[in-house]
């Protein structure tokens, strides 16, 4: 069998299709544990960790995987960050056109299919970065939140094995909204 690194795209869309579901209200838990994991292993890394996604806005569909932005410190060493990452299930995913420190990891994800809670961990320094923005905005702006889960419903049924794709055609509805909520 395959490791995930050794599959191609469409080997992993195939393996991981895009699914959505209703909201989850467990979703704000497993958030919470797994920040008390992370602050236990890279704790002193750590500028700031937060919830992000389509699982932090109450009502939404989503999918099922809890999305976690942690901005790190200037001088923390990335490669002893990595291996500690690691230690704990995430699985490290090269992001060759962003700039260091923009990693990804990921977890529930096995050659055979997701197994368990599946968690993308997006690290980077800290900034002004858009998902947070738009997480918040889609929060305090539930009529917002519902045209953007249409939107999702509407690309899953297009894209369901084509997660570059999926995510491409949701970028200009995210921007706009992005760009409304810094006018304000």
């Amino acid at each position: 069998m395959k490791e995930l690194n050794d599959m191609s795209d469409e080997e992993l869309w195939t393996l991981f299709p895009i699914l959505l579901t209703e909201h989850q209200e467990n979703w704000k838990d497993l958030y919470i544990q797994e920040e008390e994991q992370l602050r236990t292993f890279v704790g002193e890394s750590i500028f700031r960790i937060r919830h992000i996604g389509s699982t932090a806005v109450k009502g939404l569909i989503a999918k099922p995987t809890i999305d976690i932005l942690l901005e790190i410190k200037e001088d923390t060493d990335t490669e002893a960050f990595i291996r500690k990452i690691e230690s704990i299930g995430y699985i490290y995913t090269y992001q060759p056109g962003k700039l260091a420190p923009h990693m990804m990891f990921m977890k529930g994800y096995t050659p055979q299919g997701f197994k368990g809670q599946a968690y993308h961990l997006h690290v980077r320094y800290a900034g002004d970065w858009d998902e947070p923005i738009f997480c918040h905005y889609l929060q305090l702006h539930p009529e917002v939140a519902r045209k953007y889960g249409e939107l999702k419903v509407e690309l899953k049924k297009r894209y369901e094995h084509d997660r570059d794709a999926y995510t491409e055609s949701k970028t200009e509805f995210i921007t706009s909204i992005v760009q409304l909520a810094r006018k304000r």
